[in-house]
Formats: C-alpha cells, sequence, structure tokens
C-alpha cells in the first residue's frame, strides 16, 4: 500500500531530511519548536534536533527575516517561517531590499539560500489581515523565486530543492491544504520516504483535457478539479494546469495546453487586478492569440478586503461552482 501524508506532515518531513543531510540547514520562526508550528508543518522537528537548529523566536519578522539572511549570506541554509504571508510588511525592507538584491548587487558573489515559507489563503473566517494570497507581490520583485505548491507530493520535493536553491525561495502554503481537524478542507496524498526533488519552474498537467485550460494554483487547483467533474457530466473536458510556482514560470506548459484547448480561464486566489491572472493573460495573449476560440477569462478576488462573515467570505472567494460556470459561459462565447 502507497504511504500517505497530509500537506503538512509532508513539509515537515522534508525539512528533517533535509536538515540531516546538511548541518547548515536550520529553523526559525514563530511556534516552530515545542509547538510544532501553527498549522503543524514543523510537528517533530524541536525534538528530533534541538533548539538549536529548531529556532523559536520572538514576535519580530523583521529581526529574524533579517537574521536568516544574514545567516545565508555567512554560508548556513536557513529555513524561516512567517507565520501568516500578511505579516510580510513589517520586513518588507529584509525581503526587498536584502534576501532579493544582494546576489545581484554583489556581482554574484554573495548567495542568499534562504527559504522563507508562509501560510497564505482564506476560507476559514480569519478576517482581512489573516486570509490574504499576495504571492504576486513578491513574484513582481526579481531576485525571488516563488512556489506553491497544491499536493504533499509537490510540497516535499519542491521544498527539498528549494533548500539546496542557492537563490532567496518564497514557498507558499495554502492553509486549507495543511489537513488539520479545525480547519475546513484538508489534503493527503502519496508521499516516498525517500528523497526526490522536483524542478522549481516546471507545471503540471494535473487533469488532461482537451476544451478548455484552467491554469491555477494551490488551493484553486483541487476547486478546478471538483469543477471539471461536474463539466465533465455536461460534456465539456477541462484540462487542469497546476503552476506549482510563479517564479520561474512555465511559459511552455501554460501555452502548449492553450493551443490544444483553444480556450482558456485563469482562477486566483489573489486579488484580481495587478496579479498573476493578468500576467498570464497578457503572456497569452501576446504568444498564443491566433490559438483561441474565445476570449481569455480570469475568475479571482474581488479587490476587496477578505470579510470575516462566513457568507460574505463564500461569495468572493472563488469556488468549484463558480469556476463550472465560468467554463460554461467561455464555451458559449467566440
Amino acid at each position: 500500500m502507497t504511504r500517505e501524508l497530509t500537506f503538512a506532515q509532508a513539509i515537515s518531513e522534508a525539512q528533517a531530511q533535509a536538515m540531516e543531510d546538511d548541518e547548515k540547514v536550520f529553523l526559525m520562526g514563530e511556534d516552530v519548536g515545542v509547538y510544532g508550528g501553527i498549522f503543524g508543518t514543523d510537528v517533530g522537528l524541536y525534538e528530533k534536533f534541538g533548539p538549536e537548529r529548531v529556532i523559536d523566536t520572538p514576535i519580530s519578522e523583521s529581526a529574524f527575516i533579517g537574521a536568516a539572511t544574514g545567516a545565508a549570506i555567512d554560508g548556513l541554509r536557513p529555513i524561516v517561517e512567517l507565520m501568516f504571508v500578511d505579516f510580510f510588511g513589517v520586513a518588507m525592507d529584509q525581503i526587498y531590499n536584502h534576501m532579493a538584491k544582494n546576489t545581484y548587487m554583489s556581482g554574484g558573489n554573495v548567495h542568499v539560500p534562504v527559504v522563507l515559507r508562509t501560510a497564505m489563503g482564506g476560507g476559514y473566517g480569519d478576517a482581512a489581515q489573516h486570509s490574504q494570497i499576495l504571492y504576486s507581490i513578491f513574484a513582481h520583485v526579481p531576485g525571488l523565486k516563488v512556489v506553491v505548491p497544491s499536493t504533499p507530493y509537490d510540497a516535499k520535493g519542491l521544498l527539498l530543492s528549494a533548500v539546496k536553491d542557492d537563490n532567496p525561495v518564497m514557498f507558499f502554503e495554502h492553509k486549507l491544504l495543511c489537513g488539520l481537524d479545525w480547519l475546513p478542507f484538508g489534503v493527503k496524498g502519496p508521499v516516498p520516504e525517500e528523497r526526490y526533488y522536483l524542478p522549481i519552474g516546471k507545471a503540471d498537467i494535473k487533469r488532461e483535457g482537451k476544451d478548455v485550460t484552467i491554469v491555477t494554483a494551490s488551493l484553486m487547483v483541487h476547486r478546478s478539479l471538483d469543477a471539471a467533474k461536474i463539466l465533465e457530466k455536461e460534456g465539456i473536458s477541462a484540462e487542469i494546469v497546476d503552476l506549482r510556482s510563479l517564479v520561474p514560470l512555465d511559459k511552455e506548459t501554460i501555452l502548449n495546453s492553450v493551443k490544444k484547448t483553444k480556450r482558456l480561464l485563469i482562477v486566483d486566489e489573489d486579488y484580481l487586478s495587478y496579479g498573476m491572472s493578468g500576467e498570464i493573460a497578457a503572456i497569452v495573449a501576446e504568444n498564443a492569440l491566433y490559438y483561441l476560440d474565445a476570449p481569455i477569462k480570469r475568475l479571482a478576488l474581488p479587490d476587496v478586503p477578505i470579510p470575516f462573515s462566513k457568507p460574505m467570505e463564500d461569495y468572493v472567494l472563488p469556488n468549484s461552482q463558480k469556476i463550472a460556470q465560468a467554463v460554461r459561459e467561455l464555451m458559449k462565447s467566440e
């Protein structure tokens, strides 16, 4: 029988194996130690590696992200956990101006192998300051890789690759994927016990289809797969492209899929304006416009703060029914 892990367990195992393989790897952040991470992604690491390599920090994101950047420049390979991506503002200078730019500004003489893990996403009533996605902000900054896994298998393989990468990597984990009892959704899946390394910058086709391409990432991969099952009963075959990373972006896989299906829906839990959905729409418009049988369609979060109220939160977040309806509209348009 194939072993299955939750998303959170896969991340914890990847970190443990990376720390076993290289004594320069260590973990730091809020509640990563005795507590095991607020979303269960660090369970067992403190007991195994001790307080010198699994470091609980004060609530000072600018301090511990800055410390991780300095440690990386000095030859270590830190994994640093930003509890919620919404909190990045207080460490903006450390991320934008130091972590992202020091390799370039040193003429390639300084490497900054930091993995900055962070939790993102809504869907469980945590309101406007704890429910955002925001990965497009970091994808906009040269010097940062941006990784967005959707399955336990991808999470482990991409995290192991991120730790070995000499560039700073932003690693985004949707809270609803983690598999915790108190969250309204979770995923489990087959994860090999041995180490394996997935290439950063290679998308994955999670479902083959012929009528429409749905390009998406993270939790929205699962919402899109559910929508594809609904559409299949209506005679519509949807292909699901899981980006897995925004930087580097696998343009080739996107374009090849669109050229095959001739219709494109981009689904994003991030805000609609100036985000991932607009970037992918532009890439397809520039490189595959004449293959399209219908205008490109986008489904994303409206440009509003994410509500605390469950009915209002459900109203603004993309879901499988909204995705299915967007595809129906796309199939009718020419």
